[in-house]
């Protein structure tokens, strides 16, 4: 593990393989749990940077409301820390917010890869998804919204584990009040058009949280976008992670052979 301090804030974050690197942006008050499937995918060939957000795991906790143009600086810093001149974002709901506001802001990211997110916080409800860790109960019900019912049906082992590990890592109410506020304070539906970084959105065609037709909107608007839709609910990178991974790696192997 390791730490950078960005604006008084300290950042941890872990690095792991080597080859071009992959910045993993995470969804709000959502655990680093969540980067395991797609880390796997890239890990190796790919240099894995796994950033916890502010309030997450040990990096500092927030002061109060964040924005994803805040968040982004958080990634800019442990690239900077690393060394990393260009890197390949992943970014699933606020993380892909967080990945779209630091496109906009630095010519750092080479590709951006953008799981359940859109281009404005008003498609996404976060709290549909998040459930406080202190109450085991919720963190079960909560997982009705990140997934899909036959999903649910048929793994219910796989939903005891991800409710294990949410439990164990997921941010306190005040970390995701903060990561709200960021979700909630984002729009760049405007900007799109400024947004010429490649661009991959994948989203879940039953995904309640984030609706797809967000997704495609975002694709849309994208100069260099692309859309792939995948069958799976708001955690599209768990529930069909085999689609999401070789969605993943075809595009930063492309990317990078270009």
């Amino acid at each position: 593990m390791a730490y950078v301090t960005n604006d008084g804030a300290r950042i941890r974050y872990e690095t792991d393989g080597d080859g071009p690197a992959v910045v993993f942006c995470g969804d709000a008050g959502l655990g680093a749990w969540q980067f395991g499937w797609q880390h796997g995918a890239v890990a190796g060939p790919y240099t894995a940077v796994t950033i916890e957000p502010r309030g997450v795991g040990d990096s500092d906790p927030p002061d109060g409301p964040l924005d994803a143009a805040t968040l982004a600086t958080d990634v800019d810093a442990v690239l900077a820390e690393e060394g990393i001149r260009k890197a390949h974002l992943v970014g699933y709901g606020l993380g892909g917010m967080v990945a779209q506001a630091y496109a906009l802001a630095s010519s750092r990211p080479r590709s951006l890869f953008l799981v359940g997110t859109a281009a404005t916080g008003d498609a996404y409800d976060p709290e549909a998804v998040w459930a406080d860790p202190d109450e085991p109960a919720a963190v079960h019900a909560s997982l009705e919204a990140a997934f899909s019912p036959d999903f649910r049906e048929r793994h219910p082992d796989v939903l005891d584990r991800i409710a294990d590990w949410r439990i164990a890592e997921d941010a306190a109410p005040e970390t995701f009040a903060a990561h709200r506020a960021a979700v909630d304070a984002f729009d760049v539906g405007d900007r799109l058009h400024e947004l010429t970084t490649p661009a991959l959105v994948v989203h879940g065609d039953a995904d309640d949280a984030c609706p797809p037709h967000y997704g495609e909107a975002l694709a849309e608007g994208l100069p260099r976008g692309e859309f792939r839709s995948v069958e799976a609910g708001h955690l599209a990178g768990i529930e069909a992670s085999a689609a999401v991974n070789d969605e993943l790696r075809g595009w930063l192997d492309a990317r990078t052979e270009a």
